[in-house]
């Protein structure tokens, strides 16, 4: 139990209680750190958790946390632990419990709630709610814990949901009462659940192997997409052993990019539109067939006939948008085994015109891209932002990217080449804006690795308040900010009174100042040789910097390069 068990009884017997329980229980399955924004009732639970030698890291706002939480989950495969307050706590925090059952990152939101017997009769207690309600059509998984005895079980299977299966989000409810219910100390102990093999592999049917690789067999063009299931697998040895083994072109869906380097002769990373037209026959390895590869269909595959293998852990998944011809359900570490012994030592290449027309495309479309990646223009462009940024991380390949945004998200995603796995962390499958900081701020402390954080000006309002923590803790995070005073472009104008366009923000703001009001760095880039030398300097010092880099007000377009998502009027008002 833990050092602050609750003192013995009248009748000597040592008590310990619902906080205790829930820190014991916790650090008995492995919990090292908790994210969280402190206040009623869970506030001495964070104390206590802190005293009992776990981290706590203390944001200023839920959502913030609970994606710190998130990607903790992702970048560890064990599930982050987001603790929060009741009600609008709560609600700030589902967010990004949504977000991580969506992406597939296993983390538990703990929150404190109200008492049901008020609750249930709807009586009007402080911030009253029934969020266990709320939170089940959100997550995989909802429980709550209204017995002391109890707590050791539903951390159990709080975990074992989040990162069994498909890994994703679960809501744990614990009610004020339950925090100050008493118990024998040595049956409490006998309560807690340590658990054993959360996440157990899923052996694929040798049927479904056979199946795909007689399909991939045959296929004279190819093609293998990873996504960030693949990432998530950290079986990087033997996935990099398959791509190679079959000679395939592959391409990497954006937080899988450095599964394989994208420089690797194989990538069709820079030949993305090309080999999604032509191919005629596709892998997917840990990645879904959603709005990011447009459904399986459309203009964006082309005319040629496509065959579709699919690896993934949920059998659901299969046929979601088109006809899945060969199916593979299992863990990706797995499958992949499976297909490396089915392979064998003789397995044939893609045919050398199918990987003459790739290279050749690839080639042509980085020859085009690298002069708009040095050009030295005051104020900045994206192109010559993305190029220096692009050399940091090529000199710094170990360095976390996290990135967000509009045209600094779609453009960065294949400017800036990655190289090694689990590296680049953004938007997701959601492309929900505000995870920057709370990505960042996780990233730093369970990797212990520097954290470059490239944010549009509007995607760091969301969640900018955040550097004070970051400053708080002294985390070797560099901010940049492309500032361009507006969403998408600070150009827009208000053809209808005195008000700013809806899109634009106060022209020329300084983000950096707000660095610097926390005691971190902050620094005004607007060339790209500033931008470097910015960046640089605070690599080697380790230091939370802001760098607030001028791009042109004009440079961007709307909503990136999905403006088809964004339908706009065609009808004209007399």
């Amino acid at each position: 139990m833990s050092d602050a068990s609750v003192a013995h009884s009248g009748e000597d017997r040592e008590l310990t209680d619902g906080f205790h329980l829930v820190i014991d229980a916790l650090k008995l399955n492995g919990v090292k750190t908790i994210y969280n924004v402190p206040g009623i009732p869970i506030t001495d639970l964070g104390r206590m958790a802190q005293a009992a030698g776990i981290r706590v890291i203390s944001f200023r706002h839920e959502q913030h946390a609970g994606n710190a939480a998130a990607i903790a989950g992702y970048l560890t495969k064990q599930p982050g632990i987001c603790l929060t307050v009741s009600a609008p706590g709560f609600l700030n925090g589902l967010t990004a419990l949504a977000n991580a059952t969506t992406n597939c990152f296993p983390m538990i939101l703990i929150s404190g709630s109200s008492e049901r017997e008020i609750v249930d009769l709807q009586q009007g207690d402080y911030e009253e709610m029934d969020q266990l309600a709320i939170a089940k059509p959100l997550c995989k998984a909802a429980f709550r814990i209204l017995h002391a005895a109890d707590i050791g079980i539903g951390i159990a299977r709080a975990i074992r949901a989040a990162v069994s299966g498909r890994p994703g989000g679960v809501y744990l409810d614990l009610p004020a009462k339950l925090f100050s219910q008493v118990m024998d100390a040595e049956q409490g102990a006998k309560s807690l659940v340590k658990v054993i093999d959360a996440a157990p592999a899923q052996i694929p049917a040798a049927a479904s192997i056979k199946r795909a690789l007689d399909v991939l067999k045959s296929a004279q063009r190819p093609l293998v997409i990873l996504g960030k299931g693949a990432a998530y697998a950290q079986v990087d040895a033997s996935i990099r052993e398959f791509i190679e083994t079959s000679g395939v072109p592959f391409l990497q869906m954006s937080m899988a990019k450095g599964l394989l380097p994208d420089t690797h002769p194989q990538s069709a990373g820079a030949a993305r539109s090309t080999v999604l037209k032509e191919s005629d026959v596709v892998m997917l390895i840990g990645a879904r067939l959603n709005w990011l590869l447009s459904h399986g269909k459309g203009k964006t595959w082309g005319d040629a006939p496509k065959k579709f293998i699919q690896i993934d852990i949920e059998p659901k998944e299969m046929d979601s948008n088109v006809e899945i011809v060969a199916p593979v359900v299992g863990d990706i570490g797995s499958c992949v085994t499976a297909f490396l012994q089915g392979m064998g030592t003789n397995w044939p290449k893609p045919p050398a015109a199918w990987m003459d027309m790739v290279a050749a495309k690839r080639d042509e479309n980085i020859a085009k891209m690298a002069p708009r990646l040095m050009n030295n223009k005051s104020p900045m462009d994206f192109h010559g932002a993305l190029g220096v940024l692009r050399s940091v991380i090529k000199d710094h390949p170990d360095m976390i990217l996290v990135n967000e945004g509009a045209n600094t998200l779609d453009l960065a995603r294949g400017v800036i080449d990655m190289y090694q796995p689990r590296k680049r962390l953004d938007v997701g499958t959601w492309g929900v804006m505000g995870i920057g900081m709370g990505f960042s701020i996780a990233a730093a402390i369970e990797t212990g690795k520097p954290v470059l954080a490239v944010e549009g000006d509007s995607a760091f309002g969301f969640s900018g308040m955040e550097v004070e923590t970051i400053c708080r803790y002294n985390l070797p995070i560099c901010i940049v900010v492309f500032n361009n005073n507006g969403i998408y472009r600070g150009t827009d104008v208000n053809t209808n009174g005195t008000d700013p366009a809806t899109t634009v923000f106060v022209k020329d703001s300084r983000y950096d100042l707000m660095m610097q009001a926390f005691g971190g760095v902050g620094v005004t880039a607007t060339s790209p040789s500033e931008l470097l030398t910015a960046v640089k300097a605070a690599i080697e010092s380790g230091q939370p910097t802001l760098i607030n880099a001028v791009i042109d007000p004009s440079s961007g377009t709307e909503s990136g390069r999905i403006g088809n998502l964004n339908p706009q009027s065609v009808v004209k008002k007399k």
